[in-house]
């Protein structure tokens, strides 16, 4: 059986004035995270101002090597919005990995507990 991705949940809120310059930046975000092949899924919602990516990874050498990948264009979407609340989910191990690497973020961690796999 294999091991449970890691996922991140990172939830902006766009300040007035600004959503569509974000909703601009979203098919570029797309088109770059295309690109790498330890991507599981990637993809925004929108509720109001909230934009959601709702995004998954192999393990977390394939989520920093995605966070590296899209850097300047997170700092762009930074420049729109705000970070409202960040989530990791994953394998303890894999967790553990990305803890140094994404402190500053102060994201809330979850670890992996039980799940249904297909």
């Amino acid at each position: 059986m294999s091991q449970p991705t890691v996922s991140i949940h990172p939830y902006f809120k766009v300040r007035p004035g600004q959503l569509e310059a974000a909703r601009a930046l979203l098919p570029q975000f797309v088109a770059r995270t295309a690109t790498e092949a330890k991507c599981r899924y990637y993809e925004f919602t929108i509720n109001g101002d909230e934009v959601f990516c709702r995004e998954a990874y192999a393990d977390a050498e394939g989520t920093l090597a995605h966070l590296e990948n899209v850097g300047a264009l997170l700092g762009e979407m930074l420049k729109l919005s705000d970070l409202l609340r960040l989530e990791i989910h994953g394998p303890a191990a894999e967790l553990e990995k990305l803890k140094g690497p994404l402190a500053e973020l102060k994201p809330a961690w979850f670890a992996y507990a039980c799940g249904v796999e297909r």
